[in-house]
């Protein structure tokens, strides 16, 4: 089981930020995302912290 790996931010020519995240890591069986072509999803950041969270975005009445 792998539960963490080395990732990368990078931004690309035409200004968007992309995250990597490892082969190894998307294809545990234990991953939290299962997808074959893309899915959304929710990054957040408490300001003062270095560490993102990346959770499935849920569609709500307000958004």
């Amino acid at each position: 089981m792998v539960s963490e790996g080395k990732g990368r931010l990078f931004r690309r020519k035409d200004g968007k930020y992309l995250i990597y995240v490892p082969l190894s890591l998307a294809e545990d069986s234990m991953f939290p995302f299962k997808t074959n072509s893309s899915i959304k999803l929710k990054v957040s950041f408490k300001l003062g912290e270095d560490k993102l969270t990346i959770s499935k975005w849920t569609e709500t009445a307000d958004e």
